[in-house]
């Protein structure tokens, strides 16, 4: 079986011929048709992460077709279209029992912590193998499996209610996800924040009022399009401790900023004037929930939720070409969303 490995950290991603893999009680082998290229990868091979086990096939966003059933599999068949909710966890724990699987103490993530979708098949419990309408294709199920999720994720950290304004901060695969599905939630305006023409005329196109704060003060211009009050949810999908307090500085009384973009230095905050003031909330979202891709995958088939401005490109399963597509997303210059077709 092909497959790319990250064999070492700091390294470029290698081409592998590994054994297929087989399910056992309780999994499926999943033949991979859509593979997503994810920001949280190059992060992974430039050593970002503390908890990475490698080497390690990478791909966290996965779909494709059930390939093989493992003893007592009886949720699925052969052929089957699935997606892959990438926590692989006990789901006995308190922590699973409580729907917060992302807690759970033996919790892995494909393509992290255990081998991923950057391979031709994949084997997880059958539990992660969420069918998948006919409706979503493989490239644009893949891709919601992160981008998508993350944000619906985030939008619900963040208490969105209906009649609500929201502010994405960063508008690339998350902050269009974002904006279709804050408007699918019920906000009354959503504003689209990033430094990038091109992907906020995609946000607009989504019905966002775009701010390119490499023209204004973000936060400035975020209170003018509120008339001076500020935004009820700020979602922070960049990783910057600048845009991290940004979102903060966005919010209106009582108003919540959700932080998602990862990153590993500290943000300051004016603890008086933006949190205890205002009564503001700073909310961290880790992850979504595998109870949360029903509803996902619902908005995709109706078309609420609509990829085909984020997908834009697909790839093969090439080492060179994906670790070129790596270095891209390193250097904040890649399209918004790449795909693998193995």
């Amino acid at each position: 079986m092909r497959a790319l490995r990250l064999e070492r950290v700091g390294s470029p991603i290698v081409a592998a011929d590994l054994p297929a893999p087989v399910a056992g009680p309780g999994e499926v082998v999943v033949r991979v048709r859509a593979a997503g290229i994810c920001h949280s990868d190059a992060h992974y091979r430039a050593g970002r992460s503390a908890t990475l086990k490698a080497p390690v096939t990478l791909g966290h966003e996965v779909a494709g077709e059930v390939a093989a059933l493992g003893e007592g599999v009886t949720t699925h068949a052969a052929g089957d279209r699935v997606c892959l909710h990438y926590l692989v966890t006990c789901g006995r724990c308190a922590h699973c029992a409580a729907g917060r699987e992302q807690f759970c103490p033996t919790g892995q993530m494909i393509g992290h912590h255990r081998d991923g979708g950057y391979a031709e098949h994949i084997v997880v419990p059958a539990r992660n193998a969420v069918p998948l309408p006919a409706a979503i294709s493989f490239e644009h199920g893949a891709a919601m499996m992160c981008s998508s999720s993350t944000s619906l994720h985030a939008l619900r950290r963040g208490r969105l209610a209906a009649g609500e304004t929201v502010a994405v901060v960063g508008v690339g695969g998350l902050g269009i996800s974002a904006v279709q599905l804050a408007r699918a939630l019920g906000a009354s305006q959503v504003i689209a924040v990033d430094l990038d023409d091109a992907k906020l005329a995609v946000a607009a196109r989504h019905g966002a009022t775009v701010v390119n704060a490499r023209a204004v003060d973000a936060v400035r211009a975020v209170r003018d399009a509120t008339q001076g009050r500020g935004v009820d949810v700020a979602l922070e999908l960049v990783g910057s401790p600048a845009t991290m307090r940004q979102s903060l500085q966005m919010l209106a009384v009582h108003g919540r900023a959700v932080i998602a973009g990862l990153s590993r230095t500290a943000m300051e905050v004016d603890s008086y004037r933006e949190l205890l003031g205002p009564e503001t909330e700073l909310i961290g979202s880790n992850d979504h929930l595998l109870t949360e891709l029903p509803l996902l995958l619902e908005f995709a088939s109706r078309g609420t939720l609509d990829l085909s401005d984020v997908v834009v490109r697909t790839v093969p399963l090439d080492a060179g070409v994906v670790n070129a597509v790596l270095d891209e997303l390193d250097a904040f210059r890649a399209p918004l969303r790449t795909v693998i077709v193995p």
